[in-house]
């Protein structure tokens, strides 16, 4: 006999214009297996057919909000105030479940009475036609603990599944990389933290501008000095300078 029948998933999906993408996203969380999810999406009042895609699957999604917001996180932020599940996950308009039944995997990988803290795995990369590029660069540690991400963000955020209780806001100052933030905050309050060894996402591969991807490196750099510390951050970010040297 399984120990977590009823666990309950909250499925957050952010949109803005996300027409070309949002519906193979839908597609993926109510075709799931497993069925005690709530199904969430906010929208930053989309111009474009997003809402009438919304509309087609109505019966499907446990709350819809659609209203200007301050951005990703501000969006993020209000998804987490809707949210009522044991575990959180962030999926992005374009990024979808692996398999149908993945959240099915990932609760049978628990074992034991006490519900893990976090629950996460990989990330592959797949195309617009959602055909499978590769695995992501950095794959999942088998042991994972807040001090894992001064090697970079080595759990995608989507394959990151946070205990409701842990949870709190996403920190709006920073623009690209509060999502970093946030799992470091999590991982800092987690005690258990549980490898479903599973690839759990299939993640849009559509690059950041050179630009978006500069500025995020500058807030994650931010971040590390406050969560880890000048000492340690220097030295992770000294290797990372010589592993690029001695490559070329």
């Amino acid at each position: 006999m399984h120990n977590h029948p009823t666990l309950k998933f909250s499925i957050i999906t952010v949109t803005y214009n996300a027409e070309a993408v949002l519906e193979d996203t839908i597609q993926s969380v109510i075709s799931q297996t497993y069925h005690h999810v709530e199904y969430i999406i906010i929208d930053g009042a989309s111009k474009d057919r997003t809402l009438s895609i919304i509309e087609r699957y109505k019966e499907h999604i446990s709350c819809l909000v659609s209203e200007p917001d301050k951005g990703l996180y501000d969006a993020m932020n209000k998804g987490i105030s809707h949210a009522t599940g044991d575990y959180l996950c962030f999926l992005n308009a374009g990024d979808s479940f692996h398999e149908d039944h993945t959240l099915q995997q990932m609760v049978h990988s628990i074992t034991g009475s006490e519900l893990p803290d976090v629950l996460y795995g990989e990330t592959a990369l797949v195309d617009k036609e959602r055909h499978f590029l590769r695995m992501r660069r950095l794959s999942a540690p088998e042991v994972l603990t807040w001090k894992s991400f001064q090697q970079g963000m080595l759990v995608c955020h989507q394959a990151f599944f946070a205990k409701a209780s842990l949870i709190e806001p996403y920190d709006l100052r920073y623009r690209f990389s509060a999502d970093f933030d946030w799992c470091i905050k999590i991982m800092k309050k987690a005690r258990k933290l549980h490898h479903t060894h599973l690839t759990l996402i299939d993640y849009l591969e559509e690059g950041m501008t050179t630009q978006n991807r500069k500025a995020s490196l500058k807030e994650r750099f931010r971040i590390m000095t406050k969560q880890y510390g000048w000492v340690s951050t220097i030295t992770h970010h000294a290797w990372f300078v010589l592993r690029a040297m001695l490559k070329k």
